[in-house]
């Protein structure tokens, strides 16, 4: 790719920002979209070149500059606790009319382990999913329509929970009590790592893959929130030590194909 890599965000939210101020440290043209007029000059001010987007039905706004890149990143969750289902499915079609209608060539679809249920075993990219949440189904719904699309290379990165600055995972469950499951192994990523996988992916034009992005090491629920809490000086949560439906997210492909060494391994 001749001159400066080009790499447009779809959803510069907590990590769509930061991967962007991260890309453009290293260098790279990036611009950044958000349906808020008042987020513009935020991502001005990270370097990040900024675009009013919207593919909700019936208020689509987009710019055609934003398009011209030499890779879309798209991290729009779905608001499932908002019944968002169906209306997040269409925006996903629109913007892959568009993807399209430009001739992008490389497109990163950012989703969530959520897609996998708490079948009470090990699972990883090569495990079939069968998701058992609006949520899960939702987004694996949209992985599928990326999937079967032949006119461009669509790299998968399922996240699991997220935490870093901002998010706080000492603040989860301070001070509450009988909290549910606590034998249950945790399955989360720092920020560090989902940007680090981001830019391997980069760096090894890593297209047309699925990534499970995923902290090696599991601990028990119960001694990793009570230990975060503490640690951050918020009152100690109460578990009940129990073992109910779970699942450990791993990955095959972040250390095969992207030889990638994660940064935060959980306590």
């Amino acid at each position: 790719m001749p001159g400066k890599t080009k790499i447009s965000i779809l959803g510069c939210g907590w990590y769509g920002s930061a991967l962007g101020k991260a890309l453009v440290a290293d260098g790279m043209q990036v611009k950044g979209s958000t349906t808020s007029a008042a987020k513009l000059s935020d991502l001005a001010t990270m370097g990040i070149e900024p675009y009013i987007v919207n593919f909700s039905p019936g208020e689509e706004i987009y710019n055609a500059d934003f398009f011209d890149c030499d890779a879309l990143w798209i991290a729009i969750p779905p608001k499932s606790r908002s019944g968002e289902g169906a209306v997040f499915i269409e925006k996903v079609k629109g913007i892959i009319n568009v993807i399209k209608q430009f001739a992008i060539q490389n497109v990163v679809f950012i989703s969530s382990t959520g897609v996998y249920a708490d079948s009470n075993q090990h699972v990883n990219e090569e495990t079939d999913p069968q998701p058992n949440t609006e949520a899960g189904r939702v987004l694996f719904e949209a992985e599928n329509l990326f999937r079967t699309e032949n006119s461009f290379k669509t790299t998968i990165i399922r996240f699991a929970g997220l935490i870093g600055p901002g998010r706080n995972p000492g603040r989860f469950f301070a001070g509450k009590k009988a909290i549910p499951n606590g034998d249950a192994p945790v399955n989360l990523i720092h920020l560090d790592d989902c940007i680090g996988i981001s830019k391997a992916i980069l760096a090894k034009k890593a297209f047309g893959y699925l990534f499970n992005g995923c902290s090696p090491t599991h601990p028990l629920k119960s001694d990793f929130y009570t230990q975060a809490a503490l640690d951050s000086g918020f009152e100690k949560p109460e578990f009940i030590k129990e073992l109910k439906e779970w699942k450990i997210v791993e990955s095959v492909n972040v250390g095969l194909i992207l030889g990638y060494q994660y940064q935060v391994l959980l306590q």
